[in-house]
């Protein structure tokens, strides 16, 4: 009975000695509590990263991922300054990509012009400025403010560099309470109820774009395309390059395309209609081999009312204000981008040099998480300062470019025109394209088959394969890509794969 008494104290002592140490803060050495506080806000952070929970609950993955500050906060105070600079040149990096991104989403941008497609999808059309560079495989982050200050939710651009100078359009469609909402305040603002209340007000922030510097689309003359759901959103921007390239006589590699679509029902189909390839360049058919083979999987066959037109609402917010995307990102500008980093960089070692010169060595200042405070601090003030000083440098230009196109033509009026006469003649030219185009009703796609016949008809080729949708839908794809490549034969293709996804 005794012994197990002194056991049981032992073991109180044993916690409590390990509480004592777990909230203590020393000036010396590794300080454990905030410690603790860092590993809580990083527990935290990847809890809501697991895949259920940033699928169902991304506002949940959004707001919880702000913690990071207070992960690297604590971090520098529970390691000190001499283990805080392992990791000291990643968060300086991060902290440099922040900040820019901060300057840039300040911005608010002109809707140019807006449209519901009747599948719930919603493509708007967003004002940039012309040195604004992008390709057919960038994505965007977009904040609406009159829905959430704080939720950046990713999109892929639907729209080629090329349709226009002055625009970008995106797809989006309704999966959550963030697009209801933005689906909802669209459609309060259009159609007759303009007559009977205010329009509805939206004000849109970009950042971006982001993704690939080389549009590897262009690298193979064979090309299929992969896509399910809204996953056919950047395949248009593709297929617009590429129509706008064969027209103009740009270099353009691909001449054999095949696109395979996957969708659950039929009133997703209209989404094709977002992109008229007849205006864009007419007669291709007789420069590409384009195939387009729609699978409706949850649909036995066609609708009664298939053949007629499923009328979209079309909505243009009134563009007074003539604002642009801010071209701090996503332009490719590497003299500004370098020097933004440059003098970032110099500055955080003169005010480093000058904290050690002139206050840690004259004051005596010994304790280790104080010193890791101050060399994070020290970041902060280099980007801040000697970076927002080339930002703003960075910013007038922009500005003066901007005012020097604004006054060439009303060009934003012009495209708007340009697009509405695009949304009005789509369905007359979308007719030369049935021959091009099967549907399959109540089936899914059979890769098998798809890649085995590709074999038969293109040989022995290159070809490009490109997936946007699902990871179901990506492994199927790269688990026959990779039969096929391993028992190819000498007439056959060589498949190479290529995912266009970002999961948030």
């Amino acid at each position: 009975m005794e012994r197990n008494i002194r056991s049981f104290e032992d073991d109180a002592a044993y916690i409590s000695n390990c509480l004592m140490q777990m909230f203590q803060w020393v000036d010396l050495g590794v300080s454990h509590f905030p410690g603790v506080i860092s590993l809580a806000a990083g527990l935290l952070m990847w809890m809501t990263s697991l895949h259920p929970v940033r699928k169902k609950k991304f506002e949940l993955f959004f707001y919880t991922h702000q913690l990071y500050v207070i992960f690297i906060v604590f971090l520098a105070l529970h390691v000190g300054h001499f283990l805080f600079c392992v990791s000291a040149g990643g968060i300086f990096l991060f902290i440099l990509d922040r900040f820019l991104r901060f300057c840039q989403s300040r911005k608010t941008v002109d809707i140019i012009s807006i449209k519901c497609l009747p599948c719930g999808t919603m493509e708007l059309m967003l004002s940039k400025p012309a040195n604004l560079q992008y390709n057919a495989l960038s994505f965007i982050f977009l904040q609406v403010r009159e829905l959430s200050w704080l939720q950046w939710h990713p999109f892929s651009v639907s729209s080629s560099p090329l349709d226009g100078k002055y625009h970008l359009s995106v797809l989006i469609k309704v999966i959550g309470e963030w697009t209801e909402e933005l689906r909802g305040n669209i459609l309060n603002s259009s159609g007759a109820d303009l007559h009977l209340r205010p329009q509805t007000k939206i004000t849109a922030s970009i950042e971006g774009p982001y993704g690939h510097e080389l549009p590897y689309h262009l690298m193979y003359k064979n090309l299929i395309l992969v896509a399910g759901g809204v996953g056919i959103s950047p395949f248009l921007a593709i297929l617009s390059d590429i129509l706008h390239r064969t027209r103009e006589g740009k270099p353009c590699l691909p001449r054999n395309i095949l696109i395979v679509w996957a969708v659950k029902r039929s009133n997703e189909l209209p989404l094709l209609s977002t992109n008229n390839m007849e205006l864009i360049c007419p007669f291709f058919l007789d420069k590409l081999n384009l195939e387009i083979h729609i699978f409706v999987t949850q649909e036995s066959q066609p609708p009664l009312e298939e053949g007629q037109v499923q009328e979209a609402t079309n909505s243009s917010p009134s563009v007074s204000n003539n604002y642009s995307m801010s071209v701090l990102v996503g332009t490719g500008n590497n003299i500004w981008s370098g020097l933004y980093v440059i003098s970032s960089t110099l500055g955080f070692v003169i005010l480093l040099y000058l904290l050690d010169t002139f206050y840690i060595n004259s004051y005596d200042i010994s304790p280790w998480w104080y010193k890791g405070l101050l060399l994070l601090i020290c970041m902060l003030a280099s980007v801040f300062i000697f970076g927002g000083v080339v930002v703003g440098l960075w910013h007038l230009w922009e500005r003066q470019n901007a005012a020097r196109e604004a006054c060439k033509d009303d060009r934003i009026m012009v495209e708007k025109m340009q697009h509405n006469e695009i949304v009005a003649h789509t369905d007359s030219c979308q007719q030369n394209l049935a021959s091009s185009i099967k549907t399959y009703y109540g089936s899914r796609p059979d890769f098998k088959d798809i890649f085995g016949d590709i074999s038969e008809k293109w040989g022995c080729v290159d070809v490009g394969v490109i997936v946007c949708g699902p990871p179901s839908l990506q492994t199927s794809v790269a688990k026959e890509i990779r039969s096929q490549n391993i028992k190819r034969q000498r007439h056959h293709p060589i498949f190479h794969f290529n995912s266009h996804s970002f999961d948030l």
